[in-house]
């Protein structure tokens, strides 16, 4: 039989009506603040966040390239996902996909001068949204709070990974 400690206790315990109001107002904030940055991005470049994000890795791997698996993983995207919206990434000549010279099943994702064109004229809108939106919007021990906050919860969600 296993002790019921007060930390046994605490991990069943619901949250409290108070820790779902700050849970709430986090997730809505965040919400909001992806929604507004992710239509200026739209807006002022005609990428998607998705299209930033695999143009971002992209560009800052080795040779401009990443096999698609890499990239999946890097990103945060399952496998299927990606392909998917390399598929569309790819028709519009951001990148290039090509199988991999060292693994028959693997591909290998290129950027190409359009999609380097295209995220070279993105980055100084979208950082630019981000001061705005994000970072004129905390004070600095504010903003140092948020760094502090989102790094404790990714070591909460994956205690491998060491900030």
């Amino acid at each position: 039989m296993t002790k019921d400690t007060p930390e046994r206790r605490r991990r069943r315990q619901l949250p409290t009506a108070e820790e779902l109001r700050i849970w709430r107002e986090f997730i809505e904030t965040t919400e909001a603040l992806r929604s507004r940055i992710a239509s200026r991005l739209q807006v002022q470049s005609s990428l998607s966040p998705g299209d930033y994000a695999v143009l971002l890795a992209l560009t800052e791997a080795q040779d401009q390239q990443m096999r698609s698996s890499e990239l999946a993983a890097h990103i945060g995207w399952e496998r299927s996902r990606l392909s998917h919206h390399l598929g569309r990434m790819e028709r519009r000549g951001l990148i290039r996909r090509q199988e991999c010279a060292t693994e028959p099943r693997g591909a290998e994702v290129h950027l190409t001068p359009t999609g380097a064109e295209a995220f070279r004229g993105s980055t100084v809108p979208h950082l630019r949204a981000i001061r705005e939106l994000f970072v004129d919007a905390l004070t600095p021990d504010q903003l140092r709070a948020a760094g502090e906050i989102a790094a404790a919860l990714r070591v909460h969600l994956d205690p491998q990974r060491k900030e």
